[in-house]
């Protein structure tokens, strides 16, 4: 896949659209399930905020459209894989033209917890035709920037033991039933999910980060990479360690 530039459309651009429009910053930040995305977000939230930066962060299954119908559906536990790529992408079709868009015309930073990738490495990982979900997700737009949280699985497995203390259906790929349990499903499921991560690395350009370093690290290096693209003034003020644990 040839180098594209940040915020224009993968393949197929919606129609409508002007590109020169849209001025703010598109900041993904994917990887598996339980690898501490979400948290990481909420700490990227508060520090460009703090920094003077309008912010809209935003996530799968949150879209008006198809949020409440994907948790629905979800929790019948009846979803087809197909089905549920369709449901997802839809979600994120919305989203991209009511939310995601709007807030770049407007110079917002958007973070994303989870992006179209998510979609595309959830497919792959239930075997779905690789082609037919690129050519699908070719509308969306290229962030200026992916940070690929990357753990090793043992990672994973341990911070639902010890954050939720117990598998997710979905997580754990139970749909297809990978193993015998929620624990062993798991495990192979978010395998799967991390080998099509990593075929996306360059393909995609990801920055990678490691992910089985402290939160606070991690969010460290993340802030110090953001801020090579943001504007000079948004530089002068660092969040307290202690603002930063309170956030946690």
């Amino acid at each position: 896949m040839l180098k594209r530039q940040p915020l224009q459309f993968y393949s197929e651009p919606l129609p409508g659209v002007d590109l020169s429009e849209l001025q703010g910053k598109l900041i993904v930040i994917e990887g598996p399930d339980a690898v501490g995305r979400t948290t990481q977000v909420a700490l990227l939230r508060q520090w460009l905020e703090r920094e003077g930066h309008a912010v809209l962060d935003t996530g799968m299954a949150r879209s008006a459209l198809a949020g409440k119908g994907i948790k629905m559906a979800k929790e019948g536990n009846t979803l087809g894989p197909i089905t549920m790529t369709l449901f997802y992408t839809t979600d994120f079709a919305d989203r991209l033209e009511n939310e995601i868009m709007p807030a770049l015309r407007a110079g917002f930073v958007v973070l994303i917890d989870r992006y179209i990738y998510s979609i595309m490495a959830r497919a792959i990982a239930r075997n779905e035709d690789r082609r037919w979900i690129e050519q699908a997700a070719g509308f969306a737009l290229v962030p200026h920037a992916t940070y690929y949280l990357r753990a090793e699985v043992e990672t994973l497995v341990s911070r639902v033991v010890l954050g939720r203390g117990a598998f997710d259906f979905w997580e754990s790929g139970m749909d297809l039933r990978f193993g015998p349990d929620k624990y062993d499903s798991f495990i192979r499921y978010q395998a799967r999910l991390i080998r099509a991560l990593d075929s996306m690395v360059k393909p995609y350009e990801f920055t990678v980060i490691d992910a089985d370093q402290p939160v606070l690290r991690i969010f460290a290096e993340l802030r110090r990479r953001i801020s090579r693209f943001l504007p000079r003034d948004s530089r002068r003020r660092r969040p307290s360690r202690t603002a930063v644990k309170a956030a946690i």
